[in-house]
């Protein structure tokens, strides 16, 4: 039979001391020279997008590009569910292709509405020719 110490997880309830995971179950304590403590961000802009588990926000976070449109909905809808759901993280990867696709929308509207410009005028122009 095999020593129980070389089985991976053995002694998982032994003394804290002797437990080689017990310094990340520590809080971390900052490094020399490092700015402590960290100052919270301050959001300028309402920050809807939480998770529910969490009581307060990380030090840092975007507020770069706040929801909008069909895609903030989705993000919205998301955010109702819990993280480890999968329903959660597919909605979250819709909503990034869906703001995609609104972007390519906003970017191609200016030339989408001189091309529809251009046919109505050739159309009635050519109508006006043929009789």
């Amino acid at each position: 039979m095999e020593n129980p110490e070389n089985i991976r997880g053995w002694g998982a309830d032994a003394d804290p001391a002797n437990r080689p995971g017990i310094p990340m179950e520590m809080t971390p304590h900052p490094l020399p020279g490092s700015q402590s403590p960290i100052e919270p961000q301050v959001a300028e802009v309402p920050v809807v997008h939480k998770h529910g588990g969490r009581k307060q926000m990380p030090p840092v976070f975007g507020t770069a590009a706040p929801p909008k449109a069909l895609s903030g909905v989705l993000r919205t809808v998301a955010y109702r569910y819990p993280d480890h759901w999968v329903r959660h993280w597919m909605m979250l990867l819709m909503a990034d292709r869906v703001d995609s696709w609104e972007h390519q929308l906003r970017r191609a509207l200016p030339f989408g509405l001189a091309a529809a410009a251009v046919l109505v005028t050739g159309g009635v122009i050519f109508k006006r020719i043929r009789r």
